[in-house]
């Protein structure tokens, strides 16, 4: 018998996310479908939100967590924008890192990767246990071992954000053709120098 606390932690691994960080910003992605268990809760859910017009988060896992989270996030964001505090996208990850990691006894079932412009395309990945990483590429969640393989074929750091959004259109589309709780549709968000961009792309199963 299989204990509350770690059925959940198997629901965390219901999608499929990516992130791209090239040269010139950063990409993230996701599919659109909301899983529990073997059910598809719903067919078309956010999970690639903005805190600015060049900071976003890709998220996966218990859905009041993630509300939870992401409205802490926005809130230490306006906070420090009405000081004139300065805030980075290392330090607002490092934020919810610390959260994470302070309650992992009683852990938030969640995974973010936190992604945008600064001074620079910056990338990073964040697990329920508050461990956080920098990447120049991550997928995440249940279709991750199949968008990965694409990933390591044909990234580059040097790639422009168009090919990134292509890529990370493809690796999700992947996913959702050989994995039963991605689906539905990608979303994709370009983040760069002068704001962001975002697509969604339609796919129909195999």
């Amino acid at each position: 018998m299989e204990r509350p606390d770690e059925m959940k932690i198997k629901t965390l691994k219901g999608t499929t996310t990516v992130g791209l960080r090239t040269k010139d910003g950063v990409v993230l992605a996701a599919d659109r479908r909301a899983s529990a268990g073997f059910y598809v809760a719903h067919k078309n859910v956010r999970k690639v939100l903005y805190v600015t017009d060049k900071l976003a988060v890709t998220t996966a896992g218990s859905v009041a967590d993630i509300q939870f989270l992401y409205n802490v996030l926005s809130n230490v964001y306006r906070y420090n924008s009405l000081i004139g505090r300065p805030t980075t996208i290392k330090a607002m990850s490092t934020y919810v890192a610390n959260i994470l990691s302070s309650s992992k006894y009683f852990p938030y079932v969640v995974q973010f990767l936190i992604g945008g412009y600064d001074d620079a395309p910056k990338l990073y990945n964040l697990d329920y246990l508050g461990d956080m990483t920098e990447e120049k590429f991550v997928a995440t969640g249940s279709g991750s071992p199949v968008a990965i393989g694409l990933l390591e074929d044909e990234y580059s750091e040097e790639m422009e954000l168009d090919q990134a959004v292509d890529l990370a259109r493809r690796a999700i589309t992947s996913a959702i053709k050989r994995d039963s709780f991605t689906g539905t549709s990608v979303i994709v968000a370009k983040l760069y120098k002068d704001g962001h961009q975002e697509f969604e792309f339609p796919v129909k199963k195999a």
